[in-house]
């Protein structure tokens, strides 16, 4: 992987990068849908491909090796020959999602030991075998192995567990290190930092991450419950400190607002739940502000879905008729409003990078922010 840093916009920390890897080249900032499953929900891959212009997906470590199971991914080639995606595939490393289990694991200095949600068989996830199992899935990017903290957390916690998500990246790293790609073209591996929301631990899970001289760095255990401007800060911390020639992931992040103030602070690579969960929930995002199709003012609105949006789905589908299929639970009214979402929150990041190479960012975004959190 090859990340090309083109410009920093000179009244922020915005910047428009691209990132090179064997199944394509990636645009930053850049949104990434997530495929837990190897699917993004209600989305075919020619849809993400060709009509909202996807550049690349997730794949969760954690789901994928519950099922469809390791020996199943490696029989077809690798997630991209499982799922008939092209594009690049990064892959959490099951952390988050051990950590939202938190009944049913319990974590120790090898690893952790949990209890599948499916049906209750009991597993271990350690550094070394997450970069096993991430190396059969077969992502571009991969993700070190570490511990996500609640919020609120206490300091003393906090620092445990950022010593052991620091022993659990070396270990990670000399896995990775000393094993090879399966499918005939390279990996990368991303550290991950933690540290809560206390500046110190931030800023010193950030050096030693730096320290490590990887292709690209993440910053995880945010957007876990506390205040927006507690995560802006931590990652003002942190971006301070990582390598600027280097990708910067913000993992799990977020709503529009929170995307466009993390671009201006120095982030490359978001993903989130939130364009598509919310979606088939009948919450649609556009670039004049948030819509709930389901209130009865949409009942006789025939104006298109979203006029601006790359999806064609939504330029040539009404609020009327996307309000009916909720009303009838319709499955294609989940399916229109996914696309809408994921099309709007692409069309966000290319407009950002847009603007930063325009040296038009600053302003833009603080009016973009105005219009992304209103409710019409």
């Amino acid at each position: 992987m090859q990340f090309t840093l083109l410009h920093t916009d000179p009244g922020s920390r915005a910047r428009a990068g691209r990132i090179s890897t064997g199944h394509g080249d990636i645009e930053t900032p850049i949104f990434m849908p997530v495929g837990t499953a190897a699917t993004v929900k209600a989305v075919h891959q020619h849809e993400l491909r060709d009509d909202i212009g996807a550049q690349i997906c997730l794949g969760n470590t954690y789901h994928l090796y519950l099922r469809p199971g390791l020996e199943v991914l490696r029989e077809a080639g690798g997630i991209h020959q499982f799922n008939g995606w092209k594009g690049p595939v990064l892959t959490d490393s099951g952390g988050f999602q051990v950590y939202s289990l938190a009944h049913r694991r319990k974590i120790k200095e090898e690893g952790v030991t949990f209890q599948s949600h499916i049906d209750g068989s009991r597993h271990t996830f350690t550094p070394e075998n997450v970069m096993d199992i991430q190396r059969t899935i077969g992502a571009d990017i991969i993700m070190a192995f570490d511990e996500c903290t609640p919020y609120p957390c206490d300091y003393k916690y906090a620092e445990k567990s950022l010593g052991l998500t620091h022993r659990w990246l070396a270990r990670c790293i000399e896995r990775f290190d000393n094993t090879e790609p399966l499918y005939g073209y390279s990996q990368t591996l991303f550290p991950i930092v933690q540290g809560s929301t206390y500046p110190d631990l931030r800023r010193k899970s950030a050096e030693v991450i730096a320290s490590f001289e990887r292709e690209g760095n993440a910053i995880g255990g945010l957007s876990v419950g506390e205040p927006a401007e507690e995560m802006y800060a931590m990652t003002e911390v942190v971006t301070d400190i990582l390598p600027k020639d280097k990708p910067r992931y913000l993992m799990g992040v977020g709503t529009p607002e929170n995307i466009l103030e993390s671009i201006a602070r120095g982030i490359d690579m978001f993903d989130c739940v939130m364009p598509t969960r919310n979606a088939r929930h009948g919450l649609i995002y556009t670039d004049e502000g948030i819509i709930n199709i389901k209130n009865q003012r949409w009942q006789r609105d025939f104006s298109a879905i979203d006029a601006h949006s790359p999806a064609p789905t939504s330029r040539l589908h009404s609020k009327a008729y996307l309000r009916h299929l909720f009303i009838n639970e319709e499955i294609l009214g989940m399916q229109l409003a996914t696309l809408q979402n994921l099309s709007f929150y692409l069309w966000l990041v290319k407009e950002a990078r847009k603007q930063i190479l325009d040296g038009t960012f600053p302003g833009w975004k603080e009016d973009m922010v105005k219009k992304v959190r209103q409710r019409l």
